[in-house]
Parts: C-alpha cells; structure tokens; sequence
C-alpha cells in the first residue's frame, strides 16, 4: 500500500459485500485511507447507513463497530449512523497515542464530512477521543455523547497486563467491562487474544492506555460547548461512577441517563435504552 500525501489525508475505496470490522448492517461499507502526523497510511473501517445528521460512533482500545450495530439500528430511520473502526493496535509512532488517534479522527471527520458537524458517540477510549474533539476541535462537534468515557477516572484494563497475556487473562478482562457476563463475545476474547498475541500489538495497547492515563481533562472540560449526553452504566467499574458526576458537573450543557444492571459497555448490554437516549438528544439539537 502506497503512502497518501499529508495534503490529502483521507481516501476511500468500497469493500464490496464485506462490511467494516464485520458489521451486519445493510449499508455502504467501504474503508478510507487516513494520514496522521506518522505520515503513515492508516486503513480504517467505515459502516454508513441512513441519511440526514451526521452521527459518528467511536470504539474503544478492544471495540469494533459490530459494537454499535444494536444502537445504530435504533436510529438510523432518523440520522446517518458512520461507524468509524480504527486499527488503534497497528499504530505507531506519533499516531500510537490517544493525541494521535484523535488527529487521526479529525483528519477524517474533516475529509469524509467536509461541510458538516457531527454528533460524536463514543465510548471508553472512544469517548475520550470525542472529549478531546470537542476541547481541540468544536467546530467538527454538533453534539457529544459520552459512555464509559476516559479521561478524568479509569482503572484501565492493561494495568496488569503481560505483553503476551493469556487467554484466561484476556476473559477476566473483557468480562470486567460487562455487569451480565452472558452479554461477553467470546468471539471477543479469541479476537483478543490473537491480536494481543502479536508483542507489537500488545505494546501498542499498552501506549494507547498509558497515553490516555496521562493526558487528564479535568482542567480542559469545562471549554465544551456542544450539548452533551452521558450514558453511563451504575456497574462500570472501569469508569466508575464517580467519573460520570465528574463530566456532568463540568460541562455546563450536559445530562445524564443512568442505566441500572450495567458496565462499562452500555451499547452493548443496553442498546435499546442507549437508542432511545440519543433518539431523545437528537430530538432535542438545534
């Protein structure tokens, strides 16, 4: 594959049947060719369907947009849903960072949505890429949706991680971030435990976690002013509860939806109640 131009960080290609990172959703599944500050060709997935406001969801370090699927299909007969599935383990260099995959991020919104804003969904690491696009870049964000969200208290996954880790260590893990463990993939936890298996690949998951555990928004938070929704599981006990009450009290334009008998991946475990909430905020933008 032959670098892009940093003029022209985005490009795209159709990928025929095959949907991005797996999605099952009927829609126009193609991957785009992004440039960040590596100058390295990145090829991440993309799942459009549905037309009219722009919603774009965000994964975190172990996401795919198979992920949103549930919470996309709740919506889409009234926004266009563009599930956005970086390859964050591939990164390197500057780009394996959360500071680079949120560049990465707004090179793409910039070129896949030239004249628009959009609503940023993000959960986890994904949640606190769409924080710091509405910090850095409020221009690219009509409307913030924050679930699990880092950047102001995580207890992250990797804290004890081994750079070859187990499978058994990777189940604990990933069941960690559900409070019904029977919503858990193990399709999950192979695809995990593969990509994990690779030394690279785990040294890129552990910068990715140590970055965004260093870069704390708690002094930058109140500058956002796109209207914000937080959809928070009472059982996460990655991004405890605690880190709910503290994005709400600092953005001035927030609120909050608590979602009971859940953890840290509430489009998952929850995502009828999550469609319902950002039906509700969609209702509500100007």
């Amino acid at each position: 594959m032959m670098p892009t131009q940093a003029s022209n960080p985005v490009s795209s290609a159709n990928a025929g049947s095959a949907r991005a990172g797996g999605s099952g959703l009927a829609g126009d599944a193609k991957h785009v060719v992004l440039t960040g500050a590596e100058g390295v060709p990145v090829q991440a997935g993309v799942v459009d369907v549905g037309t009219g406001t722009p919603v774009v969801f965000l994964h975190g370090l172990v996401g795919l947009n198979d992920h949103w699927e549930g919470v996309a299909a709740g919506v889409q007969h009234r926004c266009r849903c563009i599930m956005l599935e970086l390859p964050l383990l591939d990164l390197t260099g500057e780009d394996c960072s959360i500071q680079g995959a949120t560049e990465l991020t707004a090179r793409f919104l910039r070129s896949y949505l030239p004249a628009e804003s959009a609503v940023l969904v993000g959960n986890s690491f994904g949640g606190h890429v769409a924080t710091k696009l509405a910090i850095e870049h409020p221009s690219l964000v009509r409307g913030l949706v924050l679930a699990g969200a880092s950047g102001l208290i995580e207890k992250s996954m990797v804290s004890d991680v081994q750079i070859k880790p187990s499978r058994e260590w990777l189940e604990r893990k990933i069941g960690e971030l559900f409070f019904d463990k029977s919503k858990m993939n193990q399709a999950d936890v192979d695809r995990a435990f593969k990509e994990l298996s690779d030394r690279d690949h785990a040294r890129a998951m552990v910068r990715l976690s140590r970055t965004a555990r260093r870069n704390h928004l708690g002094d930058q938070i109140h500058l956002i002013a796109a209207p914000t929704l937080i959809i928070w599981g009472k059982q996460d006990i990655v991004t405890p509860p605690e880190a709910c009450d503290q994005f709400h009290r600092k953005i001035r334009d927030s609120r909050v939806v608590w979602i009971e008998n859940c953890g840290h991946a509430p489009m998952i475990e929850a995502d009828g109640v999550f469609a319902r909430s950002l039906n509700d905020f969609l209702d509500g933008l100007k």
